[in-house]
This record gives structure tokens, sequence and C-alpha cells, in this order.
């Protein structure tokens, strides 16, 4: 490459995200888990798993500087950005008034349903770059919303992604909250190196496909998931004893319900299927308390 060639060649998105800060006079914020995506790759992958199509709706958390919102928003019909970040809401506003199709929502994802948001549609998608303290939390707020989103592509914690799309043997309480409600897959692995500044850890891409109802059938989920929760109690502890001691019934009793459900009590809770947790759910709950 000559040096001419290198003088017109176009700012990487790592140059791009630098000026930007330095031109709001914004610094990452460590404590809002604040990381700017800056490779490109990464960003094409984003949105090719996103798949947002002309008339559709997309609701994005942490926009950042909003490099993705733009793009997003030269797909979808509307996007709506939630920032927490008061001086990054005040730096978007600026910057992407232009965008006709944006709306800038400066508050905490967790306390806005997704209704208020939709403004009266009732179809959406959610992409999003989650601040690893909070990552549980807005699987929730999405997955038990009254109005579910037809899909999400978010960016997580590389350890906690492969929790989450982990098959019987390696489950969590976590990976079966997901799965229950959505069919995760991964979309890529990202280096910490692909973030300005970068993480201590790796990170990854996922995409959850939202099922028109849960994977199973069990009438009550939030005393479905105290079950498994009490399953998890005791980490790699014998079902029967992780039962018994979160349950608080007899070991006869959690033995005689296991046994009932065709369950060896010697298993682990992490080697049991959802549907294995249905059944011994529909046991459960029709003994008398």
């Amino acid at each position: 490459m000559t040096k001419d060639q290198k003088k017109i060649a176009p700012p990487s998105l790592r140059d791009e995200t630098r000026n930007l800060l330095r031109r709001a006079g914004l610094v990452a914020r460590k404590r809002l888990g604040q990381h700017f995506l800056v490779d490109e790759e990464i960003l094409a992958k984003i949105l090719a798993a996103a798949d947002v199509k002309s008339g559709e709706t997309v609701i994005e958390v942490g926009p950042g500087l909003g490099i993705l919102t733009v793009q997003l928003a030269r797909r979808a019909r509307t996007v709506v950005a939630v920032e927490l970040d008061d001086n990054l809401a005040a730096f978007l506003r600026d910057n992407l008034g232009s965008l006709p199709n944006v709306r800038i929502i400066n508050r905490d994802i967790l306390d806005v349903e997704p209704e208020e948001l939709l403004e009266g549609e009732t179809r959406y998608r959610v992409v999003a770059n989650l601040p690893y303290y909070i990552t549980s939390p807005v699987f929730r707020h999405f997955l038990e919303a009254k109005i579910k989103p037809e899909s999400m592509v978010v960016m997580v914690q590389k350890e906690v992604a492969n929790n989450i799309i982990a098959k019987p043997g390696d489950l969590s309480l976590l990976a079966l909250s997901i799965q229950f409600y959505a069919e995760p897959k991964l979309v890529t692995y990202v280096p910490a190196s692909s973030f300005f500044p970068p993480p201590k850890i790796d990170s990854a891409v996922l995409r959850l496909e939202i099922l028109a109802k849960p994977r199973v059938k069990v009438g009550d989920p939030d005393r479905f998931f105290g079950l498994i929760k009490a399953g998890f109690s005791a980490p790699r502890k014998q079902l029967l004893n992780s039962l018994f001691g979160g349950l608080g019934k007899t070991r006869e009793e959690v033995l005689a319900v296991l046994e009932k459900a065709k369950i060896d009590p010697k298993r682990r809770a992490e080697t049991l299927s959802l549907e294995e947790w249905a059944g011994l759910w529909q046991v459960f709950s029709s003994e008398k308390p």
C-alpha cells in the first residue's frame, strides 16, 4: 500500500470510536460495564444474526455511541435505543437527531416494560450489548414480559454464553430458564481485543429464537422454577440430597417423588433435561401438601 493510499483509507471502527468519545468529551465508565465494540467483522455478524427487515421494530439495549444503532436504523422501521448513561443518551440525541426512525430512551431497561417502548406495536426484536452484571435480569425481563420479542441477539460473557447453550450434563438454572422460553444458538465468540477499552474476559454473541409457547407445559412457571432452584441449591450433590435440603421435605418424601417420576435419586441437577424437570414437577405438584 502506498503512502497516498494510506492517507485516503477510511478510519477504522476503533478510530471512529475514539474520535466520537473525544468529540463528546466522554470516557468509558467501568461502573456501568461500558466497552465499545470496535470490530467491523463482529458488527456485521450481529447485524446478520439480527436479520432485521424493513417494517420491523427493534429495541436496542445499551446503544453506546450509536454505531450499531445507525446500521439498525437503515434496516428497521423503528429503532428504540434504551441507554442508561445520561451523558451517552444526550450524545445520541445530538448525534442521531437526523434519523427520524430512531428514538432515544434515557432509562434503565429493567424499569420499563417493552409495551411502554413499543407505542402500540406488538412485534419486535431485541439487539443488546449487555453489561455482564445485568445479563440474567435482562433476559428474564424480556422472556417473561407480557409482550415477548420474536428474537434476541445479545452480546454476553463467553462463559455465560456457553452456560446458556449447554445440554443435559452441564445445565444450570440460567440455561433452563432461557431454554424454557427460547432456542439459543451461538453466533460467534468475540475476543476482548474487539472492544475499546478491552474487558478482561472474552465475550460471545447469541441469538435466541423465542418460542410461541414455553417448551414444556407446567401451569405455574414460578413454582416450577422454584423446584428447579431447589434442585440446584447444593451444586454437584445428588438430586435426592439437594431437593431434600432445598424443599424442606423429608428424605423419604423426596425419594418417593423421584421414584414416581422415574428419576434416579443419585443423579445431579445439571443432568436433567427440561422435559425431565417438567415430569418431576407434574409428580411433585400432584402430591398432597
